[in-house]
């Protein structure tokens, strides 16, 4: 299980072949990432990821997975 300790707001959140697919909003429990709003592509939902997805974390967190991947199979939230 990756270390989330260090996941913190507003952090880029970069894909395995370097696209940006968001920033983070906050953890949602010990299992998911919860992205802001403004990371959606319509701007007015959240998306959630597990942290499992993490590869690592420096100033950003870095996933283990493309960026299609991730848009294909985040989950959606609402509010």
């Amino acid at each position: 299980m990756p270390d989330t300790s260090q996941v913190k707001e507003h952090m880029d959140v970069i894909s395995s072949d370097r696209k940006t697919v968001g920033k983070v909003d906050h953890l949602d429990g010990p299992d998911k990432i919860k992205l802001t709003k403004q990371s959606s592509p319509d701007g007015e939902h959240h998306h959630f990821i597990p942290v499992s997805w993490i590869d690592h974390v420096d100033q950003h967190v870095h996933l283990n997975k493309t960026g299609a991947d991730v848009t294909a199979h985040w989950q959606h939230g609402r509010g």
